[in-house]
C-alpha cells in the first residue's frame, strides 16, 4: 500500500482527462482494501479532488462508483462535496451525461437517505421531467418509480405525485405527455385506491386535450392501469372515456382507444367468469 498511494497521488493530478476518468473508475475499489481509517485519512481528500474536477467523465465515473465507499465510510463522509458535483452533472450541456447521473439517483437517494435528499435532490429530479431531451424525461419518470420503492408511498404522495399530476395543467403538450407517463410507471408502485382517488381524474381530464398525442396517450394509459381498477371505477370513468376517444376524429386517437377497450373487455370477461365461479 505504501507504494501504491504516491502512485494514485501523482494519477489524481495528471494533466490528461483520461487518464483521471480512469482513475476515478477504479480507485473507489481501494477503500475496500485500505479499510475505514485510511480510506478516511488518505484517500477520501483523493475523491474530493476528483469530484471537483473540471471534466464531467471524472465526476460521473466518482459518483458512479461510491458504492464501494459507502460500504467501508459511508459517503455522508462526502455528502456535502457530492452536492455540488451532482447538479453540475445534472445540468451538463450534453444530455448523456444528465442520462448517467439520473441512472445513478436511486443509488445515492438511497445511501443519502430521504431528509438529505428531499431537501437537496427532490427538485433536481422534477426538473428532469421537463427536460429537453425524450430520454432524459423518459429516464426521469422510471426514476420516479426507484425512488418510490425506496422512500415509500406516504412520501410518494407528499413529494412526488402531486407534483406530477400538477403537470398536467403545463401548457407545453410534452409536458402534459410525460405526467401520463409518469402515471405509467407510478400505477406499478400505487395501490388502486391512489390510482382511482388521484391519477383517474387527471387522465380523463386529458381526453379532452387538444393535441391527439396527448389524447392517444391517454388510451393507452388506461389501457395499462384497468387491471388495477375495479368495476365501479371501470364503468363510470374509464369506459365512457374511452367509448369517447373512439368516435375521436384523429386516427391514431381511435385505434388507442379500440386497443384499450379490448383489454378493458378482458378484464370485464375475466370478472365474469370469477363471478360464475364463485357461485
Amino acid at each position: 500500500m505504501p507504494n501504491i498511494l504516491p502512485a494514485v497521488k501523482e494519477l489524481v493530478c495528471d494533466t490528461n482527462q483520461h487518464v483521471k476518468a480512469a482513475l476515478a473508475s477504479v480507485i473507489m475499489g481501494l477503500s475496500p482494501i485500505m479499510g475505514k481509517d485510511n480510506t478516511i485519512q488518505h484517500l477520501l481528500p483523493l475523491f474530493l479532488i476528483l469530484l471537483k474536477d473540471e471534466h464531467s467523465d471524472v465526476r460521473l465515473n466518482i459518483i458512479s462508483n461510491l458504492d464501494s465507499v459507502n460500504k467501508v465510510i459511508g459517503i455522508h463522509q462526502l455528502s456535502q462535496s457530492l452536492l455540488p458535483a451532482i447538479v453540475e452533472l445534472a445540468e451538463d450541456p450534453k444530455w448523456r451525461v444528465r442520462l448517467a447521473i439520473i441512472e445513478h439517483m436511486p443509488l445515492l437517494a438511497e445511501q443519502l437517505g430521504v431528509e438529505f435528499f428531499d431537501e437537496k435532490l427532490n427538485a433536481l429530479c422534477m426538473s428532469w421531467l421537463v427536460d429537453g431531451v425524450f430520454a432524459i424525461r423518459s429516464a426521469a419518470t422510471a426514476n420516479l418509480k426507484k425512488l418510490v420503492s425506496i422512500f415509500g408511498l406516504e412520501w410518494a404522495q407528499s413529494q412526488i405525485i402531486t407534483k406530477v399530476l400538477l403537470m398536467a395543467r403545463d401548457t407545453n403538450y410534452l409536458h402534459r405527455m410525460t405526467t401520463l407517463f409518469a402515471i405509467n410507471v407510478l400505477a406499478d408502485v400505487c395501490p388502486p385506491e391512489v390510482i382511482t382517488k388521484f391519477m383517474v381524474p387527471v387522465i380523463a381530464g386529458l381526453a379532452n386535450d387538444a393535441v391527439p398525442n396527448v389524447r392517444f396517450n391517454v388510451a393507452k394509459t388506461m389501457a395499462k392501469i384497468v387491471a388495477k381498477m375495479d368495476s365501479m371505477t371501470i364503468q363510470n370513468q374509464i369506459k365512457p372515456c374511452l367509448t369517447k376517444l373512439n368516435d375521436d376524429d384523429d386516427m391514431d386517437v381511435k385505434y388507442f382507444a379500440r386497443e384499450a377497450l379490448a383489454v378493458l373487455l378482458r378484464k370485464e370477461n375475466n370478472l365474469d367468469i370469477k363471478t360464475v365461479r364463485n357461485h
